[in-house]
């Protein structure tokens, strides 16, 4: 568990292109993500929200710049693998869910891959799915949830190892407007009761007024509104 206002995510002057550096998505970011905090990056497709998630997370790598995330450099493979295992938390737009795999087998994935013993990872799987309102669906596969079930069971996916920052790349943007707000509300309520920061990616406007603070993403550089 993270201490209050402990910085949680720090980048300084990150920078990455593609196609051979003709295409620069991020100018020199900087920013700063605190415990307990839901901080917005506010922009339209294509500015580079969904490329800055990526390069915190590990996905991608920065052509410039540096980056700590949760103590931790996701430019190293080795650091890679703990943040993914133990610190951080993914939310995708599509869930990126297993459609053949049940929820509560879609839920456990992250624990199997640390070895979390059977009974443990089972209490766990019930909790996070009382919290997020779907226990009467564990047994379900995929393919048979609404959308607003299967973000539910992301987030749970998400949580399932504790981790201390949550990124979350348009989790609303698949969603209906009512479900929508559903699902950011509880990632709201998971920041402040868990103390977890996360950073949300988002196109809309409303959702970005009721962060913590929010960041305008706009031709790959960061302002703070």
């Amino acid at each position: 568990m993270s201490d209050r206002g402990e910085i949680i995510v720090r980048a300084k002057q990150v920078t990455k292109s593609y196609d051979d550096g003709r295409i620069t998505v991020l100018h020199g970011v900087s920013l700063e993500v605190r415990a307990g905090e839901v901080v917005g990056l506010w922009g339209a497709s294509g500015s580079g929200k969904s490329t800055l998630l990526h390069l915190l997370g590990g996905l991608d790598l920065p052509d410039a710049g540096t980056m700590e995330v949760c103590g931790l450099d996701p430019t190293r493979e080795v650091d890679r693998i703990e943040l993914r295992r133990h610190q951080l938390g993914y939310i995708f737009q599509m869930h990126n869910l297993i459609p053949d795999l049940t929820v509560e087998e879609n839920v456990r994935v992250p624990a199997l891959a640390i070895g979390t013993p059977r009974a443990e990872t089972a209490k766990r799987v019930r909790e996070l799915a009382d919290k997020v309102d779907i226990r009467h669906r564990l047994h379900h596969r995929i393919q048979d949830l609404s959308g607003g079930e299967r973000q539910r069971t992301a987030i749970c996916r998400a949580l399932m190892n504790g981790p201390r920052l949550l990124l979350a790349d348009e989790p609303t943007g698949s969603l209906d407007e009512k479900t929508g707000n559903t699902v950011f509300a509880l990632l709201k309520e998971m920041a402040e009761q868990n103390n977890i920061a996360i950073l949300l990616a988002t196109h809309e406007r409303r959702f970005a007024e009721q962060c913590s603070r929010v960041l305008r993403v706009r031709d790959g550089q960061l302002s703070e509104i």
